[in-house]
């Protein structure tokens, strides 16, 4: 689902519509054609991954389903402003963090920078990048106060257009 509604929709056969949506029925129908599961998919199936996926990526309302946050494609995902936790985390390897401390944080391949609300997700985040794992620290209330805007991806994860390296200091 995380590959069919974040990055590769066309990859199983469907379309997003501008907001990142797609018809629950049509998505269990592309993953069921697809194959390769022990058992048919259901719009059953797909409710408890929305509902009891631990990372908590996606949403379903009137029969849609879309990926909250995370995607690699160009959509016109309207996210909404809320105030952040004071500090926020990044994940990522010495490579990155010598030019993030220059350049700030950019989404590069997504749509917007992820962020998270402690260190150990920042480390889980961090340690899929190859190298030694940086954690940043974000001063995330300074950064909202002059101007920088949040949305929160859920619980853990919270967004940003970018961060400016300002506001941003190794752990």
């Amino acid at each position: 689902m995380s590959k069919a509604l974040r990055h590769r929709p066309e990859r199983i056969g469907i379309t997003l519509s501008p907001d990142g949506s797609v018809e629950v029925d049509v998505l269990v129908r592309a993953l069921n054609q697809r194959g390769g599961w022990p058992r048919a998919i259901t719009a059953d199936d797909i409710a408890h991954v929305v509902k009891h996926g631990s990372k908590q990526r996606f949403a379903m309302e009137r029969g849609r389903i879309r990926a909250l946050y995370g995607h690699s494609i160009p959509l016109a995902i309207a996210y909404e402003p809320a105030q952040p936790p004071s500090v926020l985390y990044h994940g990522t390897n010495q490579a990155n963090a010598q030019s993030i401390m220059v350049e700030g944080l950019l989404p590069m391949g997504r749509q917007v920078v992820h962020l998270s609300t402690d260190v150990e997700t920042a480390r889980q985040v961090g340690l899929r990048h190859r190298g030694c794992l940086v954690i940043l620290v974000v001063d995330a209330a300074e950064a909202s106060h002059d101007g920088i805007r949040f949305y929160q991806g859920n619980k853990n994860t919270w967004l940003a257009d970018a961060i400016p390296a300002d506001y941003l200091r190794q752990l």
